[in-house]
């Protein structure tokens, strides 16, 4: 591990030891200050934050774009420091605080019943506290993650999320995550994939505010290998709480191959999470290129600012 990985993990453990030890006004009031900080610095994640939620918002003047993205970064670290205090969270705070709406109920009864459901999320809002809320009200389910760099840091978010109730399986670097998952919907479980991102070279190309992006392709192949019910959920936060909307099930088409099902159904999605991103832009913590123009070279810089 070089240097700069050693100071990573070294941030990242202190985090989780000190975050949760503090009162959470004034950890909120040192996050907020962070995020300021990152803002006013400009780095490649907030010029790419600043260049997604242009299309999002393109109506919106130069100063008001900056302030929507001071608002996203803000949103960004409440994100870090909840999950840093999340494993000392009181589960009754998770359950009164986080409201779901929509079609939750028709998730888990089809859970119930034996059938695999696919919760497919942007980068949105808090996902852990929402898995974490479900964990408790259902279960354990099952979620895909990125592999981080250095590993030492992965390690640590591996294991924070099962000590939340989860199954954590890494995206690469391990045993197939698509057979993992195929097997786990097939025994009638709830996986959750975060994909608005596309993390190989299968994505699927959509439409998303009016303009090509790249997106995952993982959540409607795998409902389509094994028959899962596939749901798009859309999270923000809401004061000090939380929410989430569960859509209703994309159905696979009856016509056409496999690959333009998996288009139809992966443009679906993109449309839910398009509406949910919309109402709530600086809850979307996209600070990574996903728009066709942007992966071609239009926009530098792909990391956190």
């Amino acid at each position: 591990m070089g240097l700069g990985e050693r100071a990573v993990s070294v941030a990242y453990r202190a985090g989780w030891r000190v975050v949760r030890v503090v009162p959470e006004p004034w950890a909120r009031w040192v996050f907020g200050q962070i995020a300021d900080a990152v803002w006013r610095r400009q780095g490649s994640g907030v010029r790419q934050l600043e260049a997604n939620l242009r299309r999002v918002a393109p109506a919106a003047s130069s100063a008001d774009l900056r302030e929507l993205s001071r608002a996203g970064m803000r949103s960004y670290l409440r994100y870090w420091m909840e999950a840093f205090r999340l494993p000392v969270m009181p589960r009754e705070r998770i359950l009164s605080e986080m409201a779901v709406t929509g079609d939750l109920d028709i998730a888990l009864a089809d859970v119930a019943a034996g059938r695999g459901v696919i919760f497919a999320l942007p980068h949105m809002g808090n996902v852990d506290v929402a898995a974490a809320w479900i964990v408790a009200r259902a279960g354990q389910i099952c979620v895909v993650v990125e592999r981080l760099r250095p590993e030492s840091v992965f390690r640590q978010f591996m294991a924070y999320r099962e000590s939340l109730g989860m199954e954590v399986v890494p995206h690469s670097g391990g045993p197939s995550a698509a057979g993992v998952m195929a097997r786990r919907l097939r025994d009638g479980r709830l996986v959750c994939m975060v994909a608005d991102r596309d993390l190989s070279t299968g994505g699927v190309q959509v439409t998303l505010f009016g303009e090509p992006a790249r997106v995952g392709a993982g959540p409607a192949a795998l409902a389509l290998h094994t028959g899962a019910a596939l749901m798009p959920v859309t999270l923000w936060f809401e004061g000090d709480g939380w929410l989430a909307h569960v859509h209703p099930e994309i159905p696979a088409p009856l016509d056409g191959t496999r690959a333009e099902k998996v288009a139809s159904m992966t443009q679906q999605l993109a449309a839910a999470w398009q509406g949910g991103i919309a109402e709530h832009p600086q809850d979307w913590h996209m600070m990574q290129k996903v728009f066709v123009s942007d992966l071609d070279g239009s926009v530098s810089g792909s990391g956190p600012g």
